[in-house]
């Protein structure tokens, strides 16, 4: 598969590890350096506004998608190259889908969790065969780990469903997942 745009889906605030930051920046630059186009959230604060600052260092190409709802609230990044405005995060979610060759879920909350579900159930229903990969930070989706475990071991999905999200536990694992050099 030849990657030209990766969706990532991340924090609109930073967390309490200051590693998540780093780890992020390290994306963005990569991203740019291998020009691979940014498709996120559009927004500038956050880990989101860290990815997007970090591609936008290195000339990097960023589609940003973001809610006319949330221009305020998340700040819309200035920066990007393409700045889409939605009227909903149904519209939101929808583009960044069809924007993208990969998924990619960083750090981040209630929003972060449902897009990477939303995608990861669009692979279930063989909507889509395309990479869909959870970033472990400093074992941050370790708790996600036991859950998906759990709906297997109750009954409730297929561990041939859960095996098709990767989760990787550094950047440059992450960047071997979807076969993209580390440095």
């Amino acid at each position: 598969m030849l990657l030209k745009s990766l969706c990532v889906y991340c924090g609109s605030r930073l967390g309490n590890d200051p590693n998540y930051e780093v780890e992020v920046r390290k994306l963005g630059h990569r991203l740019a350096d291998l020009d691979i186009r940014l498709v996120y959230g559009g927004g500038a604060i956050g880990l989101m506004g860290v990815l997007a600052s970090a591609v936008a260092e290195r000339g990097g190409k960023i589609t940003g998608v973001i809610p006319k709802f949330l221009q305020e609230r998340e700040i819309a990044f200035n920066g990007a190259e393409e700045l889409i405005l939605t009227d909903d995060m149904h519209a939101r979610k929808r583009i960044m889908f069809e924007r993208s060759d990969a998924f990619v879920a960083l750090p981040g909350g209630i929003g972060t969790l449902e897009e990477l579900l939303e995608v990861t159930t669009w692979l279930q229903l063989e909507q889509h065969e395309k990479p869909v990969i959870v970033a472990n930070l400093s074992g941050y989706w370790e708790p996600l780990r036991v859950l998906l475990a759990g709906t297997v071991a109750a009954g409730f999905a297929d561990q041939a469903t859960i095996d098709k999200v990767r989760v990787v536990d550094s950047i440059p694992d992450l960047l071997a997942e979807i076969g993209l050099p580390a440095d």
